[in-house]
């Protein structure tokens, strides 16, 4: 099947040009500046056609939960941030009893080998259970503990090939054998919900962690101990160039200022746009109880009942598109660049770009950038 897709704004690269793109079976043949012969034509002259949107980091969306879930939740997870963009997924598992955990992970691996998902599920995203009590955040304290090799080991064994990458602090890993455990395996590594030091970095980074999780949520900065300061992972991710950094680039949780100032310091080439999305995301429901916890939904995020702190995303991936280029100015090629191509380096996919060769996941977004259409590999979802 050779499908051309005609539109005078096709993002490619941090570019947009004027063409057609030629799909293959489901993969991108090339793109033409003429028409050629194929058995399925579009034309979205007018609107932006792009890659599919990469989501590294969501808890659920559409009242779907990727936690304490069945394995149709997580499809109905999945399918939901399909609509809003979201090609390409990689489910979150909060830290909890690692039986429940491990559950998570099989559910999550039922789904991906269903063939029932319309979006590409990679394979979960392990955040925790082995964090910092200091750095909980929204993560429950009570199932914190540091590395524990017979949990990990079982499951990487087992559902190696559905775990995708794992969040963990640094300094409960002594000497970086659990990091290096993940990365020879071809896991992604990644420090977040952690207290760590330059020190701890450094030994992380040697063993194969090159991600900071949602930076300046829940990561440590510059301490001092009897006027000596220490950089803390904030300051470890500008100093050490070879660490990404993902944002949730909701304009809530990171103000637009700082949103720039980050991408300023590391460089687009290094940030990935999440979402960190709760399983409330996309509906109407404006408070309730979550894990035990009181909510509100207002201002377009979810607070504790008494405002007193935030208590997790509400956005889907198209809002950050919107964020970044109607209230931080950058130009949507650019801003589309951080949810596609990079989270693809980072994860090592055949994805992320409108190039030959590569897999032809595509979203269609209108002047509104609002997704209005979804192929993936080549066929219209």
């Amino acid at each position: 099947m050779i499908i051309s897709i005609k539109s005078d704004k096709i993002i490619t690269g941090k570019k947009i040009i004027d063409g057609y793109v030629i799909i293959k079976d489901g993969k991108i043949d090339c793109i033409s500046k003429t028409q050629l012969s194929a058995d399925k034509y579009y034309d979205f002259t007018g609107s932006y056609v792009s890659c599919g949107l990469i989501e590294m980091h969501t808890h659920g969306a559409g009242g779907h939960a990727f936690m304490n879930s069945t394995v149709e939740d997580v499809l109905e997870g999945c399918n939901y941030h399909l609509q809003r963009g979201t090609t390409t997924i990689v489910p979150t598992v909060s830290a909890g009893p690692f039986e429940n955990m491990k559950n998570a992970v099989i559910n999550i691996d039922l789904a991906k080998k269903s063939g029932k998902s319309k979006a590409n599920i990679l394979g979960a995203h392990m955040e925790g259970p082995y964090l910092s009590a200091k750095q909980a955040g929204a993560q429950c304290p009570d199932f914190i503990t540091p590395p524990v090799p017979e949990e990990y080991e079982w499951l990487i064994e087992n559902y190696g090939d559905s775990v995708t990458r794992w969040t963990y602090a640094p300094e409960n890993d002594e000497g970086g054998k659990f990091a290096k455990y993940l990365s020879e395996r071809g896991i992604v590594v990644s420090a977040g919900h952690t207290d760590a030091k330059y020190q701890d970095m450094k030994v992380a980074i040697e063993n194969g962690c090159n991600l900071i999780t949602h930076l300046y949520s829940c990561t440590s900065t510059v301490t001092r101990d009897h006027g000596f300061r220490s950089l803390g992972v904030i300051e470890s991710a500008y100093l050490r160039d070879e660490l990404f950094v993902e944002i949730i680039a909701d304009g809530k949780h990171l103000p637009p200022d700082l949103i720039k100032m980050i991408i300023k310091c590391k460089g687009e080439d290094k940030v990935a746009l999440i979402t960190d999305s709760l399983e409330i995301a996309g509906t109407d429901i404006k408070e309730g109880v979550m894990s035990g916890t009181e909510f509100i939904v207002e201002d377009g995020v979810c607070k504790l009942k008494d405002r007193s702190a935030f208590a997790g995303s509400v956005a889907t991936a198209d809002r950050l598109i919107r964020v970044l280029v109607n209230d931080c100015d950058y130009p949507v090629e650019n801003a589309i660049y951080m949810m596609t191509e990079v989270p693809a380096k980072i994860l090592k996919l055949n994805k992320g770009k409108i190039e030959n060769g590569y897999d032809a996941d595509l979203i269609v977004l209108n002047s509104d950038l609002q997704v209005t259409n979804v192929f993936v590999a080549g066929e219209e979802v």
